[in-house]
């Protein structure tokens, strides 16, 4: 029988677990569909057992030092149970797509149990044309959106065929470690990460000392940048208002193609396509409300990864995060997307996603009841209005148990007085959009999802009738 290895949950893993609450649930997932008929339970079951030894997390609980003395650990779960995690349900038949979004609905307005390792995946049977859906949903601490698409591989194929997986190695769950033991070992990272950090940095001083002291105040002007942009709030909004613990969920389907097509006609990267895209899907809804939109910017959080070449499947999150604005008061769909670009081509130039990334590796260093503080603070209402989340998936088919997978349409958090989060997802030649939101402050998610597909086509217009890229502003 092993020994418990007490890995540490990193400083982002730890302030997604300080950010949830009763109605802030912090995981991620998504909504996949795929080709029928669907597969025996006990086969889905038999399938995903032959390679959690590839994913080890997944077996894994979190577990909390006492006095909250230290940073939480990954530790061994000994009652991991497969059919716990992997659920079986159905729709009424032809289950449609509205019946759908109401069940991921009600399975993303559950927290997941912190007593065990903290993922589900839902097969849903029922579906018309003989189809069927997995429903998943990962806390953030344990895989972020990259991170999440390399996992896929674990339990995808490239062909119909599969590859044999083999009989899956034997797991003896580690012995569970006793509160004295995460207490030492708590005391033991805080003792020697404190001595060990001055000491390394005064190496790399003393070695390179030019290099040493333009870095540091490299890094020192990029965190007053953050600390000056930080300082000015975000405008007051519809979309922020308090939240309750209950969702609502919204799906969009469009051709990469098409926003390859916008980009190369008007400029910019599929990114800030994307973003005015949401920009213009905003403004619509606002004005179905019969509101105003003149003179308010509001500002999107857009998550990056860090995540080097090499880290793909390297469990944990690798994510910085910058804000940039969302021209909704902007009436010429051209200019909001010449916004959008200029605005993210200056976060780039700038100092902002350095000094981002420069607070996100301080986390690492804080102290456990600091760290929950500065997490609350990350998602508060006053930084940005709305999150958009881009991840880039796959562009060939993939292929579960034979049956391959038409579209998957990802599912971010609501945290904060924040009623609407939007996310894509690239995956063989298509770009899907899942809208999470507050079931009582966004009953109309399907007037949001309205606007993404009116806005997307309208740049498809005007992208082929423009007779050259505009060009950024000076």
């Amino acid at each position: 029988m092993g020994q418990q290895h007490l890995d540490r949950l990193s400083a982002t893993d730890a302030a997604f677990l300080h950010q949830e609450g009763s109605a802030s649930h912090m995981h991620i997932g998504g909504l996949a569909l795929f080709a029928g008929p669907p597969p025996i339970h006990a086969e889905l079951l038999e399938h995903i057992r032959g390679r959690l030894h590839l994913v080890p997390r997944y077996r894994q609980r979190v577990a909390e030092a006492p006095l909250r003395l230290g940073r939480q650990r990954w530790i061994d779960d000994p009652r991991f149970n497969l059919e716990y995690h992997v659920r079986h349900t159905a729709l009424p038949a032809p289950g449609d797509d509205e019946q759908l979004h109401r069940l991921a609905a009600r399975i993303f307005s559950q927290r997941l149990d912190r007593t065990k390792p903290l993922w589900e995946l839902w097969m849903v049977e029922g579906l018309a044309a003989g189809t069927f859906a997995v429903i998943s949903k990962t806390h953030h601490s344990l895989v972020d959106g990259v991170s999440g698409v390399d996992l896929m591989t674990t339990l995808f194929d490239l062909d119909a065929a599969g590859s044999p997986a083999g009989p899956p190695p034997p797991w003896v769950p580690a012995p569970s470690p006793s509160s004295a033991q995460l207490a030492a070992a708590a005391l033991q990272d805080t003792v020697g990460r404190a001595a060990t950090l001055p000491l390394r940095a005064a190496a790399a001083a003393a070695m390179r000392p030019a290099r040493a002291l333009a870095e540091a105040r490299e890094t020192g002007s990029a965190l007053a940048e953050v600390v000056r942009h930080g300082l000015s709030p975000a405008p007051e909004s519809p979309l922020n208002v308090p939240i309750g613990p209950h969702r609502r969920v919204a799906t969009v389907a469009c051709s990469l193609a098409d926003l390859k097509t916008i980009k190369s006609a008007l400029g910019g990267t599929v990114n800030d396509v994307l973003l005015a895209v949401v920009a213009g899907a905003v403004r619509r809804w606002m004005h179905g409300r019969g509101q105003r939109t003149e003179g308010l910017d509001l500002r999107v959080c857009v998550p990056i990864s860090t995540r080097a070449k090499g880290d793909e499947g390297a469990l944990g999150n690798r994510i910085t995060q910058v804000v940039a604005p969302l021209p909704i008061s902007q009436r010429d769909p051209l200019e909001r997307l010449r916004v959008v670009r200029d605005a993210m081509r200056d976060v780039k130039d700038s100092r902002l996603a350095a000094g981002a990334e420069a607070i996100a590796g301080m986390q690492d260093f804080a102290p456990p009841t600091l760290l929950a503080q500065a997490s609350r603070m990350n998602f508060s209402g006053r930084f940005f209005n709305l999150l958009v989340t881009n991840i880039p998936g796959p562009q060939f088919p993939l292929f579960l148990l034979g049956r391959r997978l038409q579209a998957v349409f990802p599912l971010a958090f609501l945290a904060g007085e924040r009623i609407l989060a939007v996310a894509a997802m690239s995956y063989d030649g298509g770009v899907n959009f899942g809208l999470i939101g507050d079931r009582d402050g966004l009953p109309d998610i399907d007037a949001v999802a309205d606007g993404i597909a009116a806005s997307i086509a309208e740049y498809v217009e005007l992208a082929m009738s423009a007779p050259q890229p505009i060009r950024p502003s000076a």
